[in-house]
């Protein structure tokens, strides 16, 4: 019986058709491990050119060399993680709505596609971290917060597991520590969500992962090295607030602004927030201006901000750019209560009354300085004009003539509360930055004990700059209290800010 089966198989062809079904069966199999190959990140030379010149915001040459990396390596995945940068910086510097609506489906193809490589690569996790990270910085300029906010949780976990996973991978570090920093000044009105979200910090130990991965030799760290000087300079002088060690770090690294806009940007922005406009100024007056590099309009706010605090004659051209270029909302309240400043001190006040009304309607209030654009279109007052100069030659640092200028008059001459606690503030402020710390805090504590319970930050702000004076001598205990009295002023303009630094203050002298 069992032979006579066996017969009927051969003869009605059932084994030669398996035969063929098994060779086919064979083919496919070869066929899908050839596909299935396993596809990798490999960040060779043609990456890291195109990686430098994306940094440096020549992004038309960093793109053209990603497409021609695709097509001869089509497994490896480092140009489409690179590609994700190139798309960033436009998007968080211009804030094109229409612009973020073309690209934001990029995110989940290039998740997708890091997701491809090998969960035993320590970039697996990184790469994905990293661009979950930026886009949560694009969210937030596009106003979804909430989803930001999942970003940037998700980013934090998978950075924490690759970590443990690869505690050797120190780009971990960077990321990781610039996201610790920032948790651990949370301001205590927002601390509830880091903690339901499990986003803990501290500055001590954020700044110390930053500085690992700067002072590493690894290839990793060499790699993504001048990225980490735009973390670190930020978190020095916005965090820490140690503007000393902020600027002895440029002038140590010798950052190539002139080639580098985005170096260029970033050290004219950390120039308009440290008194140092002349710097700011020269920098982006020198860079390399060619149409390799991509437009930026965040240039014109800078610089338009940058040359009002000199008071120069042009101020206003630079920000007119701003205001009828920019897409986006972010310091547009600030830009045109600027140009409304420049108008006033110019006087033209119709000028100045229509950018003023234009406050009302555009821009967003995400920034405390667009809040307080807002607050002062709303009181349809106008400052003093006297220290109103006073105040941009000081914010500009130039300190010899806003002094100068100040001292011209005495605050008994100004009837207004609110012009007699800007006038002692002022003066403070100058003595501080001119090192005449006596003098400053004798205006400080004059500015706190008047303004302490009114709307201004003049108080506030006193009570932040005398810690830092006590703070650097080594007086501990009452550095600490003038950062509480700072954190304890309420409904005061630019308080989240305020508060931040205060926090980063305390936990500076504790250690923590």
């Amino acid at each position: 019986m069992e032979d006579d089966m066996r017969d009927l198989a051969f003869n009605s062809g059932i084994f030669p058709r398996m035969r063929i079904i098994f060779s086919l069966l064979l083919l496919l199999s070869v066929g899908f491990n050839v596909s299935a190959r396993q596809k990798e990140f490999d960040f060779n030379t043609r990456c890291e050119q195109a990686y430098d010149a994306i940094m440096q915001l020549r992004l038309s040459t960093g793109r053209a060399l990603l497409e021609a990396e695709k097509k001869e390596h089509p497994d490896n995945l480092a140009p489409y993680f690179l590609e994700n940068y190139a798309d960033f910086f436009p998007l968080f510097f211009n804030e094109d709505p229409a612009e973020y609506s073309k690209k934001r489906s990029l995110r989940s193809f290039r998740l997708n596609k890091m997701a491809e490589g090998s969960p035993d690569s320590p970039y697996y996790l990184y790469t994905q971290a990293a661009i979950k990270f930026q886009w949560a910085l694009i969210k937030i300029k596009f106003d979804e917060k909430w989803d930001a906010t999942w970003e940037i949780r998700k980013a934090y976990m998978m950075l924490k597991e690759n970590q443990q996973r690869f505690p050797n991978f120190v780009p971990n570090n960077l990321l990781l520590g610039a996201m610790q920093t920032v948790f651990g000044t949370i301001p205590e009105g927002y601390k509830w969500i880091t903690n339901i979200l499990g986003l803990k910090g501290s500055m001590k130990e954020g700044m110390a992962n930053v500085n690992k991965f700067i002072e590493s030799n690894a290839p990793e760290a060499k790699m993504f090295r001048e990225e980490s000087y735009y973390y670190y300079c930020y978190l020095m002088l916005f965090i820490v607030n140690k503007p000393e060690e902020t600027w002895d770090f440029l002038q140590r690294k010798q950052l190539d602004t002139k080639n580098n806009y985005l170096f260029a940007l970033m050290v004219a922005n950390l120039s308009l927030n440290n008194q140092k406009a002349a710097t700011g100024i020269k920098v982006l007056q020198e860079r390399n201006d060619t149409a390799e590099y991509a437009e930026m309009q965040y240039f014109n706010y800078v610089m338009g901000l940058l040359k009002l605090t000199r008071l120069d004659p042009d101020a206003h051209t630079y920000l007119e750019k701003f205001v009828n270029n920019f897409k986006g909302k972010f310091y547009v309240k600030e830009c045109l209560q600027r140009l409304s400043w420049y108008y006033y001190l110019e006087g033209n006040q119709a000028m100045a009354d229509k950018y003023r009304a234009m406050i009302l309607t555009k821009g967003g209030l995400e920034t405390d300085a667009d809040k307080q654009a807002l607050k002062e279109a709303k009181t349809g007052k106008w400052p003093n004009p006297f220290l109103l100069r006073v105040r941009l030659l000081s914010d500009g640092g130039y300190f010899n003539k806003a002094l100068a200028l100040l001292l011209t008059k005495k605050a008994a001459e100004f009837p207004a509360m609110e012009d007699k606690l800007e006038y002692a503030y002022r003066l403070g402020r100058i003595y501080d930055e001119s090192g005449q710390d006596d003098q400053a805090i004798a205006m400080y504590e004059v500015t706190v004990k008047v303004g302490a319970n009114r709307p201004e930050y003049y108080a506030a702000r006193a009570s932040l700059q005398m810690g830092y004076i006590y703070e650097k001598r080594n007086e501990k205990a009452k550095a600490i209290e003038c950062y509480q009295h700072c954190l304890n002023m309420k409904g005061h303009d630019y308080k989240n800010s305020l508060d931040q630094r205060a926090k980063a203050g305390i936990q500076r002298i504790n250690g923590t």
